[in-house]
């Protein structure tokens, strides 16, 4: 078996060459241009990292807090949501459950 040898490039911050921390857009946080978008993929190149440099840039945005808030916000509107699917499924149970005994009913008289 034969180790895959990370990616080593001149890191865009540090200006040394390291093993880069390889970007992968798709992070699933994109929610049109009002909602929350991650900082990484808000910036229009990206820039070559290395794991060191990308680790204390992740540490900082993880402890900003506007994009703390912004994530407690948008955990506020996912929980929102939740309980609205869960009221319709709740609403869409008791209807069906309405229907079948008017049938049921309807059934009867006519028999």
């Amino acid at each position: 078996m034969t180790a895959i040898q990370p990616v080593e490039a001149r890191c865009d911050h540090c200006k040394q060459t390291r093993p880069l921390f390889l970007y992968e857009p798709g992070c699933g946080l994109h929610l049109g241009a009002n909602a929350f978008t991650c900082p990484w993929c808000s910036i229009e190149k990206q820039p070559l990292l290395c794991v060191r440099c990308w680790g204390s840039r992740k540490e900082r945005e993880d402890n900003d807090p506007e994009l703390i808030a912004e994530y407690e916000t948008w955990q506020q509107i996912c929980a929102a949501n939740r309980r609205a699917i869960e009221r319709e499924e709740v609403c869409a149970a008791a209807d069906k459950t309405a229907c079948d005994g008017i049938a049921a009913a309807t059934e009867e008289a006519t028999a």
